[in-house]
């Protein structure tokens, strides 16, 4: 099993889940992300994943040009390793999704693993407050009748289209199925290891996130991959610092940030993406595991260095 002394912590700062209406500290101008990213970094995150948004109205924006500015200044002020989505959001088609990962040719980039429902719209009820830009409710709504397309040729198409780039990807398994789906990736040569997989619970229309669906999960992938992969998790919503705890004591890296999370704690909104960097880092160091550094993660991820990215 490919385990490390040291946790990396990724934190995912803005993400394409939550709208803005939601949380008035969720990031959406590109010097909030950018400060957002370096904040998290500032309080232990050794990678951050980061998504792009309209500055207007908030809404997900996959252009590049809406990356450039960001990714411009957090490399300028941090060493951290950047994370660049290729999920974007469920209403953008795949070439869409890729361009910005294709463009700035990063240490990492995200890839998930499998076509499934992928239901925001409970939180319609949750919210209790009114949405501020027209976009919002629709777009939650409207998962309830669409669904995340990430079919074997988009899996490939993303691979193929990174390959010369030595973008390491962060690779997203909602369920079993996608860690299957990777095997297949990986026998056929396409993807390389080592491999750095995201197991995530407690999305609506992916695996729960009780223990024994963490402990499956982990048991699975060990299965499959052996020593040929380092194991990370997020848990969606309420769930994020239980099932952080819960992969750390099994070897496992973590993940936090707002696109997961809007809380720090029941009915308390976080103020920052440092803010549960710093909340995991104490279950973290509680739990007597050291804290990986960007180079360290560098290291045990066997990526290119921030010296070979294209921003």
């Amino acid at each position: 099993m490919a385990q490390s002394r040291k946790v990396i912590i990724t934190c995912a700062v803005t993400g394409s889940i939550h709208t803005p209406s939601m949380s008035p500290h969720l990031p959406v101008t590109a010097s909030e992300i950018a400060d957002a990213a370096i904040g998290a970094a500032e309080a232990g995150a050794a990678v951050v994943h980061l998504h792009a948004r309209d500055p207007k109205d908030g809404r997900p924006d996959q252009s590049p040009d809406a990356f450039a500015p960001f990714l411009k200044v957090i490399k300028q002020r941090s060493g951290v390793v950047v994370n660049i989505t290729t999920g974007g959001a469920p209403t953008m088609t795949v070439e869409e999704r890729v361009k910005p990962a294709a463009t700035f040719k990063p240490e990492v980039a995200s890839l998930n693993m499998g076509t499934m429902n992928f239901g925001l719209y409970p939180m319609i009820p949750r919210y209790k407050g009114k949405f501020k830009h027209e976009w919002e409710e629709p777009y939650l709504e409207n998962s309830r009748k669409g669904m995340f397309k990430n079919t074997f040729a988009d899996i490939e198409y993303i691979l193929t289209t990174c390959a010369e780039n030595n973008t390491r990807f962060e690779i997203e398994c909602y369920d079993i199925g996608h860690l299957y789906t990777l095997k297949h990736f990986l026998d056929r040569g396409v993807v390389k290891p080592p491999l750095f997989i995201q197991s995530v619970f407690g999305i609506l229309g992916g695996i729960g996130p009780h223990p024994e669906d963490v402990i499956m999960m982990r048991r699975t992938a060990d299965r499959l991959f052996g020593d040929q992969y380092h194991w990370s998790v997020l848990g969606a919503g309420a769930n994020q610092m239980r099932v952080a705890a819960q992969a750390a004591a099994m070897g496992g890296n973590v993940r936090v940030g707002m696109e997961d999370s809007l809380w720090i704690g029941p009915g308390k909104l976080a103020e920052s993406n440092a803010q549960q960097v710093t909340r995991v880092r104490q279950i973290l160091e509680g739990l007597g595991l050291e804290i990986a550094t960007p180079d360290d993660a560098r290291e045990i991820l066997s990526l290119k260095g921030g010296d070979k990215v294209n921003f």
